[in-house]
């Protein structure tokens, strides 16, 4: 089958993090996306939970390694001129799966060609062959240019993986410091930013407020990450929920394009939660209550593959009554929205 061309490009994306019922945890990771075609090519592998060799967390002599092995400065990595494309988010161990492609060039021009699902040191198409996918052939010139940008440092993942936290109640920003920390986010504790110099607040991608901290000193933290030039995301906290406000702070730190993400629409009203997705991918849905004694109770109330559009999904009276709130997880998105009661669904 002949390659027709297509167009490359890079994208910064994230694979979101989480603390999850039960106690397990997933782990933040950035990485660049290969964007063809004006769409990343990993949402085109449905319910696929991996990330991209160029990832910010490895070291930078590895990153320039991957950098150039896609480059074909390298001999490939695999038998067969495969190079992984997507691996593992928390390993990249290839026993535990990769998205790999056969990459030749052809005269001036680079081609992907046999994407495959492979667990070994060979690949079997026949099996496990993504046939529907490629193959892409790229202008030299443009896929060159794309990759070099990386080595120049432009167009690289996200770096600001920081979050200052502002609250009232010390215990559960502790709590929640750790549980950020354990997930790959970096986190602080601050009764305010007065004083903290420009240079340290331009470390933070996200500022989070605790319900307790009024408008005027959160008016006050937000014209300190002005005056430095931080464009900062800004979280109100919803509840003292660890989980929770975990999930508000990785979907303020994805500041990607919506079109970039599997997640675009949460609501949840009148009996069911109202979602909208972009590819077909596993959508897990959890709700968080608080009761009279403000103690939270955890609901698994949906796990399963959505294709793309808006979808319908009733949710247990008894999970959502009262202050309740409802978590949607895809593969790299996450999106958080509050119960409203006594609204028609």
């Amino acid at each position: 089958m002949a390659a027709e061309y297509a167009t490359f490009g890079l994208a910064p994306a994230m694979r979101a993090g989480g603390v999850l019922a039960g106690g397990d945890f997933q782990v933040h990771r950035d990485f660049v996306d290969f964007i063809v075609d004006g769409r990343s090519l990993l949402f085109r592998l449905s319910d696929l939970d991996a990330v991209s060799p160029l990832a910010s967390d490895v070291p930078p002599a590895i990153f320039t390694a991957q950098v150039r092995s896609l480059l074909l400065e390298t001999d490939a990595p695999l038998p067969g001129g495969r190079y992984v494309i997507y691996g593992c988010p928390d390993c990249a161990d290839l026993a535990c799966g990769a998205v790999t492609a056969v990459i030749r060039r052809d005269g001036d021009d680079f081609v992907w060609r046999d994407f495959a699902w492979q667990t070994g040191e060979h690949a079997d198409l026949a099996f496990n062959g993504y046939h529907g996918i490629g193959p892409f052939r790229f202008s030299g010139a443009e896929y060159r240019a794309a990759l070099a940008a990386l080595l120049d440092g432009g167009g690289g993942a996200h770096t600001r993986r920081r979050v200052l936290l502002i609250g009232a109640r010390v215990a559960l920003l502790a709590r929640l410091a750790a549980a950020l920390r354990t997930i790959g986010i970096g986190a602080d504790i601050a009764h305010d930013a007065t004083g903290v110099p420009a240079d340290e607040l331009r470390a933070y991608g996200a500022v989070a407020f605790g319900r307790a901290i009024g408008e005027a000193e959160r008016a006050a933290v937000r014209r300190a990450f002005t005056r430095a030039g931080v464009d900062v995301a800004h979280v109100d906290g919803l509840a003292p929920i660890v989980p929770l406000l975990v999930a508000q702070i990785e979907h303020a730190l994805d500041r990607g394009p919506a079109e970039r993400h599997r997640l675009t629409r949460l609501t949840a009203a009148g009996g069911a939660a109202e979602i909208e997705v972009t590819s077909p991918c596993r959508v897990r849905l959890t709700a968080y209550r608080l009761d009279r004694l403000y103690r939270t109770h955890t609901h698994e109330v949906f796990d399963d593959v959505l294709e793309p559009g808006g979808h319908r999904i009733a949710l247990d009276p008894r999970a959502v009554k009262g202050e309740s709130f409802v978590v949607a997880r895809a593969p790299g998105s996450v999106l958080v929205a509050a119960v409203r009661h006594g609204e028609p669904g």
